[in-house]
């Protein structure tokens, strides 16, 4: 592992694609200069929006999508193709030094098919997703290699097993898992959401802290609901597992990511045991 603990960053896909882009690898580049960061990306909606292109229909099921062959060949064009090269250009243009990697890279996330289980949200029957994969490992070796020669690791949310097989994983999965392999500062999950809300009309109804009591709460109230459940159910994992810290943030302006890492809570929703 690097001598100094990183900053993971999970980006979704949204992010990667806004015109905010430019304003947050900027940000990157200047959180890049006081230690190491590990970067995590998703590409849901350019998937769905590819996958119905194509015909397909997007599937999901309490907030996760269903991964059939045509639907993992979508992921691998828009996740480890457009939206890494994108995201590993936007970054290099702010000065960073990135290296785009997907699972299959040297399996720097290892993963094996996740078996059908109950979803909150879901009904009571076990849910069988398909080709969507549990992280196994990963490679901190080849990990700790780029950070400590000065390069920032771009990771694909795809996972990989030993006999090649290819498995959609959901990017907050990968992100928590990585930040808890490598013992990170903090784990930041970038977003369109500003962070967690009491009322998602309501901008204002941003919680700043939040106890895993607490967010189990609001999901079994309801007030949790679609995507952002599987959000606070992995980071909860990833704290339970050791992780500091995880922060829910989105719609940064310039400054924020920085201001939110030095400050929990004072931009997004940070998330503690």
């Amino acid at each position: 592992m690097s001598a100094s603990s990183p900053v993971v960053l999970k980006l979704g896909g949204e992010v990667v694609h806004s015109a905010e882009l430019p304003v947050l690898a900027a940000d990157i580049a200047r959180l890049r200069l006081d230690g190491p960061l590990v970067v995590v990306h998703g590409g849901g909606p350019q998937a769905s929006r590819l996958q119905e292109k194509l015909g397909q229909t997007p599937k999901k099921v309490a907030g996760r999508r269903v991964t059939d062959e045509a639907t993992l060949d979508v992921m691998k064009m828009v996740v480890a193709g457009w939206l890494n090269v994108d995201l590993c250009a936007a970054l290099l243009r702010a000065g960073v030094s990135p290296i785009g990697l997907h699972g299959a890279s040297g399996q720097v996330i290892a993963a094996q098919k996740r078996p059908p289980r109950v979803y909150a949200g879901a009904g009571p029957e076990p849910v069988d997703l398909g080709l969507v994969g549990d992280v196994t490992g990963v490679n901190r070796a080849l990990l700790s290699l780029l950070l400590d020669a000065g390069h920032t690791p771009v990771l694909a949310c795809l996972g990989a097993a030993r006999d090649g097989q290819v498995f959609n994983i959901n990017a907050d999965i990968v992100a928590t898992r990585v930040s808890v392999e490598l013992a990170a500062k903090s784990l930041v999950l970038i977003s369109d959401v500003r962070g967690v809300l009491r009322d998602v009309a309501d901008p204002k109804s941003r919680i700043e802290r939040l106890t895993i009591a607490e967010g189990r709460a609001l999901v079994e109230s309801g007030v949790v609901k679609d995507g952002m459940i599987p959000k606070l159910e992995e980071s909860f994992s990833a704290i339970v597992a050791g992780a500091k810290q995880v922060h829910i943030v989105g719609k940064l302006g310039a400054g924020d990511l920085f201001r939110e890492v030095d400050s929990p809570g004072s931009v997004g929703t940070v998330l503690v045991a």
